[in-house]
């Protein structure tokens, strides 16, 4: 193995719960009404995807553009008052980027990733956003994008993941993925059969070879 890419949301930072809540809000303060799958249903999803679903799913009453800019504004909002990285994530990316090149393959948009980055001053050269490919995930796109950017065949990568759809993404990158399920919005099932399993992120270092 040559490799591991991170996720970024529900991995390193315990950020679903605020991407909902502020995803809810915004819809409500635009005459959207959300949906019982609309959570789950945008997770892994792109910048422009999301973007438009809360337009035409969730019938927030802007364009894509506006009704995604306007979430990415109050997540900033939301980083600058508390960035909420989850604990031993640092610590484990520090002791992986160590021994292994790393990198972020995240559907957040850049500019939140830079915030993680500049807040926890990690090593980590290479960060994708989905928002740089074709399709979000379940998609491979922004997995394989990360490992090219790398210098390295994704089948040479670990993948650390969370949710259902970049279980996937990672799965369909031809990646070994590893998982610490979400535990506010955990995988189905059937996924995290295909990989293996973590309690925690700090237990990562140890478990690469």
């Amino acid at each position: 193995m040559e490799a591991v890419i991170f996720d970024l949301d529900g991995v390193l930072i315990d950020s679903e719960q605020v991407w909902d809540e502020v995803r809810q809000s915004f819809a409500a303060a635009h005459g959207g009404v959300w949906t019982a799958t609309a959570t789950r249903d945008m997770q892994g999803m792109s910048t422009p995807e999301w973007g438009a679903y809360l337009v035409s799913a969730v019938g927030v009453q802007l364009s894509a553009s506006e009704a995604s800019a306007g979430v990415i504004a109050e997540m900033e909002k939301a980083y600058a008052a508390h960035l909420p990285v989850i604990p031993g994530a640092v610590d484990a990316v520090r002791e992986v980027a160590s021994r292994f090149p790393v990198a972020i393959a995240s559907s957040a948009p850049a500019v939140l990733i830079k915030v993680f980055l500049d807040v926890t001053g990690l090593p980590v050269p290479v960060a994708v956003s989905s928002e740089e490919c074709a399709s979000g995930k379940p998609s491979p796109d922004v997995y394989l994008l990360a490992a090219s950017r790398l210098g390295v065949s994704a089948s040479s990568c670990y993948a650390v993941e969370d949710s259902t759809n970049g279980l996937r993404a990672a799965l369909a990158a031809g990646m070994t993925v590893l998982a610490v399920p979400n535990p506010h919005f955990p995988p189905a099932p059937e996924v995290l059969d295909q990989v293996r399993v973590l309690s925690s992120i700090a237990e990562l270092p140890a478990a690469l070879t």
